[in-house]
């Protein structure tokens, strides 16, 4: 009997997650995620996700946003915050002040807030100092 090698299959848990809110939904209220998530539809309230954020061409953000990253499309109106870097692409729109590590923002897009640039905690590699007592006067 011959054997036959099986065909490597993708595995769906190494491949990230993406939520979708469509160009057709409207929600209100608080809105939490660990997965990335795109938004494509109307959102009003707050925006959380522990990876990506993305506000699509035709989505419209009336909250905060709270993420890793953030890429922006469409229209935002609140305050982002992101611990490592926030994206304004071309058409765009974002009014609100932004915390983040990093911040890009292409021609073509409107942003009408502050900016503050957080840095991150340095790493520490230096070797604890030892406080040894110090002979004097032998």
């Amino acid at each position: 009997m011959p054997s036959r090698a099986a065909a490597p299959q993708a595995v769906p848990a190494a491949r990230s997650q993406t939520a979708a809110i469509g160009a057709s939904m409207t929600i209100k209220g608080e809105i939490r995620s660990r997965e990335e998530l795109l938004v494509d539809g109307e959102v009003e309230g707050l925006l959380e996700s522990a990876s990506l954020i993305t506000v699509g061409p035709n989505g419209k953000v009336k909250a905060n946003i709270k993420a890793r990253e953030v890429i922006v499309f469409g229209s935002v109106r609140g305050n982002v915050e992101v611990t490592e870097k926030i994206a304004i692409r071309e058409q765009g729109n974002l009014v609100g002040d932004i915390k983040a590590a990093g911040i890009s923002i292409d021609d073509g897009a409107y942003f009408k807030g502050s900016i503050d640039i957080v840095r991150p905690e340095p790493k520490v590699t230096a070797k604890p100092v030892k406080n040894e007592p110090v002979a004097v006067g032998q």
